[in-house]
């Protein structure tokens, strides 16, 4: 792996850990503000709201140099997490998680552009999964870490955790990653151009509908495994590098497989699995070995569809390819805080928390019917089968 590429994964999972680690310590910040479950879930949607917010920044700092922008966005990452750290309440621990998801779609749509820059000849997709590979990293080792800080110390350690680990990224990202030219400027009305063709939208819409009906489920997995599955809490920490380990293996997997066949069919098929997937948790959650299995099963679809996206939308949005990019982790954002707010709204009415995945269903599998429409109007012709 290209030392360039080390350097974007550290800010991968920087993001991962500032992003995944509150489904992990949300029981633990509900306890501590004295607020409800439900209620914490928002503290999932103000990152994901902040993505949205910030991710079409890029639109003015297009005529920058790449590596610069990417530095600024790590500055922020440190200022949001040392923020939600030092939080008294829960409206400025808000405020902080949404300056803290500012900086995560840019970073990404940047990040995404120098990748595939510096990849070989017809390895694109694998060095997008490769700076991806931080995040789920961040889910195998950096989330569980964060839960165990969390539960023994207190959960503002973990954010003082990714602070620190901000401060390497910068260290890393100035020394190792090289000066990409940057993007030619089409203008500011060029930026967006090509969202005229309905391609982009069918991506933007599969993220946001498949990424909302995972996040209806994962952002209550912590109460799931201990009051459906049965687990005791001290256990959760094994059970979240469990739900990492899929990550790793789907988004490295999702890699290859996009370099070598169709990454719009591999997408489409790999959304339809994490639809049934689902469905399954809400019925065979209650069996502990089932509930860990259909875990993995899902986490490994999530991250499996990362690089055939990201590569897809970076070959479909000419002359605006940053804010294409970006855009994929708006939707993926916003389809984060739409999920956790319709699944917390089965727990606000009393549901146990099986039916968070139950809601998931019907999004995971509109996202796939967009994702198999774009496959066989656009991608079929550009790719083949």
């Amino acid at each position: 792996m290209k030392k360039s590429i080390v350097a974007l994964a550290f800010g991968t999972l920087c993001l991962g850990m500032s992003e995944f680690a509150m489904m992990g310590i949300l029981p633990d910040v509900a306890h501590d503000l004295l607020i409800s479950i439900d209620t914490a879930g928002h503290l999932i949607s103000a990152y994901a709201l902040g993505v949205c917010a910030g991710a079409p920044m890029l639109i003015l700092a297009r005529k920058f140099q790449l590596k610069h922008i990417l530095l600024a966005l790590v500055v922020l990452i440190l200022i949001g997490n040392l923020g939600a750290a030092v939080a008294p309440n829960y409206s400025l621990l808000l405020l902080a998680r949404f300056v803290s998801g500012i900086p995560h779609g840019a970073y990404f749509g940047v990040g995404t552009i120098v990748s595939d820059k510096l990849a070989d000849k017809g390895k694109g997709s694998q060095a997008i999964a490769l700076m991806v590979s931080g995040m789920t990293i961040a889910n195998l080792f950096g989330v569980p870490l964060c839960t165990w800080l969390s539960v023994t110390l207190s959960w503002r350690i973990t954010f003082l955790l990714i602070g620190g680990w901000s401060i390497i990224t910068l260290l890393f990202i100035s020394k190792w990653v090289p000066r990409v030219p940057s993007l030619p400027d089409t203008g500011f009305k060029g930026q967006f151009r090509f969202l005229k063709s309905p391609a982009p939208w069918l991506l933007i819409g599969a993220v946001l509908l498949g990424n909302g009906g995972v996040f209806a489920w994962y952002s209550y997995i912590n109460p799931l495994l201990r009051d459906v599955s049965g687990f005791d809490p001290h256990i959760i920490t094994f059970l979240m590098v469990l739900a990492g380990l899929g990550m790793v293996v789907g988004n490295l997997t999702g890699g290859v497989l996009s370099d070598r066949y169709n990454p719009a069919k591999v997408g489409s098929l790999t959304q339809a699995s994490i639809g049934a997937t689902l469905l399954l948790i809400f019925f065979l959650s209650p069996i502990s070995w089932l509930s860990v299995l259909l875990m993995m099963i899902c986490t490994t679809g999530l991250f499996a569809l990362s690089s055939p996206q990201q590569i897809l939308i970076i070959r479909y949005s000419k002359g605006g390819e940053m804010l294409g990019a970006a855009c994929v982790q708006i939707a993926f954002n916003l389809g984060n805080a739409i999920g956790a707010y319709c699944g917390g709204l089965t727990l606000h009415a009393g549901l146990d928390c099986r039916y968070p995945s139950l809601v998931g269903v019907p999004f995971a599998f509109t996202g796939c019917l967009l994702l198999y429409i774009f496959y066989k109007r656009y991608s079929f012709v550009h790719y083949g089968r």
